[in-house]
This record gives structure tokens, sequence and C-alpha cells, in this order.
């Protein structure tokens, strides 16, 4: 009996990403389906999408990163789903690693992608991204995001997992003031993550974890190879941490008159 092919869906978060989302749903046309979860864009991306045949897209108001992957993912129909960020797209080599694989009859049930990071038009070879890799193919029926985590979501797998050979290409940064609000944006969601684990602010730690962030991907992860784009990133990774101190500690006074209001 022929047996029919497994097929992908495509699934993606967007706000305000005009500019790069057209290169990622282009990457993604090979999927059988592509569903974009947007949270009010004002940049003209929702139009865009709305207008492109081949995409459906839902507009969802955006809480943090976990509760909005986790909403996007139960609008997928098929069972594999290839789960990637806006700014990331998917080379011709790894269309063709992503469709063998899922037909494959693989019992593998997730699958980590190492990522190539691009600063504007030009490579990151270092500064601390070397090894990193995320969960971007998996199975809906055998994975969910993590509640524990509201940024830098992670995957509960239940099964075995592999690595792809082919890299994801992420176009990380697009300018210095895109670069740096988000990493303040990632900061304060990581305060609340902190926050809401009872992990509590101090003046050290406030100045020594955003130091050690930039020495271990300056230095030891060796940023500097990267010459000035390995100083801008490590310095706008390092303000992230430093802005999740800041954010923890305005959590925790609001958190200290609230209670001092409500007792005698």
């Amino acid at each position: 009996m022929h047996q029919s092919k497994n097929q992908i869906s495509a699934v993606i978060i967007t706000y305000d990403e005009i500019g790069y989302i057209e290169k990622c749903i282009n990457s993604v046309e090979f999927a059988d389906e592509i569903v974009v979860v947007d949270s009010f864009s004002t940049d003209g991306t929702f139009e865009y999408l709305s207008n492109h045949p081949n995409v459906k897209v839902i507009q969802h108001p955006f809480e943090n990163f976990t509760l909005q992957k986790s909403y996007a993912l139960e609008q997928a129909t098929n069972d594999w789903v290839l789960f990637l960020d806006a700014d990331e797209v998917v080379s011709t080599e790894l269309q063709k690693e992503i469709t063998k694989t899922v037909n494959s009859n693989t019992d593998l049930v997730a699958f980590w992608f190492y990522r190539t990071f691009m600063f504007k038009d030009e490579k990151l070879r270092f500064s601390g991204w070397q090894t990193d890799k995320n969960y971007r193919l998996f199975r809906k029926s055998k994975t969910k995001f993590s509640d524990k985590k509201i940024v830098h979501e992670t995957l509960d797998i239940d099964g075995k997992s592999g690595i792809f050979k082919e890299k994801l290409t992420h176009f990380c940064y697009k300018n210095f003031e895109d670069y740096k609000s988000k990493m303040l944006k990632y900061g304060r969601l990581k305060a609340k993550e902190a926050f809401y684990k009872e992990n509590t602010f101090s003046y050290p730690s406030l100045l020594l974890k955003p130091l050690w962030k930039f020495v271990n991907h300056y230095f030891l992860r060796l940023g500097f190879l990267d010459g000035k784009k390995g100083i801008v990133i490590c310095y706008l990774n390092a303000l992230s941490d430093f802005e999740r101190g800041r954010e923890l500690r305005k959590l925790e006074k609001k958190n200290e008159l609230a209670y001092s209001l409500v007792m005698p």
C-alpha cells in the first residue's frame, strides 16, 4: 500500500517583523500549512500575512512567550510542527533534511537545530552563540511548552530527541536600537520569571551577573574574534541581565508597598 507523506505545519509568532517575516515565510513554503499568530503588529506585518495566499494568520494578544507559543501550537492541524521565530530562515538543504526526517518513520519526537547567527548580513561566529541550539521540529502530540518559563521557553518532551546536521539561519541583529529593545524586553520578562520563583534581588548580583555575562561571552566564548560585532552583541546581552536585576527590584518594591497597604 502506498503510504501518504507525513504533513508538516510551520508555526510562527510575530510582532512588527516586516522586512524579516517575508524571508521566513518564503523559506517554509514547502510546509503543508503555515500558521502565524500575530500580537497586533503596527508595521504592516499583519497586512502582509493577511494578503499571503498560503498563510493562515490569527491575531492574539501577547502576554508572554510561553503562552503565545502554546496558543500558536494549538492552531496547527498536523502532528509534525516546524516552529520558527519570525527572523529565522530555513535553507534549501535544511528543508530537504526536515522533509526526509518526517517521512522516515523515525521514533524520535523532537529535533534540536543549531543556528547560524547573522549580524545584519554578516555571520557571527562566536560571542557565545556558537553552541546555541533550540528545538524547532517536533511532534505536537508528544510535546508541550513548559509552564516554568515565560521567556526563552523550553519544551517538555515525551520521547527521544535528535539533532539536525543543517543549521537554521537566524537574523538576530537588525540594528542597535532594535536588538537593545529586544534584550531589555527579555530582561523584564526574566525578572517576572525570577519574581514568581521567589528569587530575591541583591546589589552584588545586579552588578556581577552582567559583568560575568560580558566577560564570559567576549573573552571565554571568543566574542573578541567577531570584532566590533562581538563588542556590541556581548554588551547588549549583558544589558539584558542588568535590566533583569533592575526590574526584579521594582517588582519587589511594588510588592512591599502593596503588602504594607493591606497590613494593619
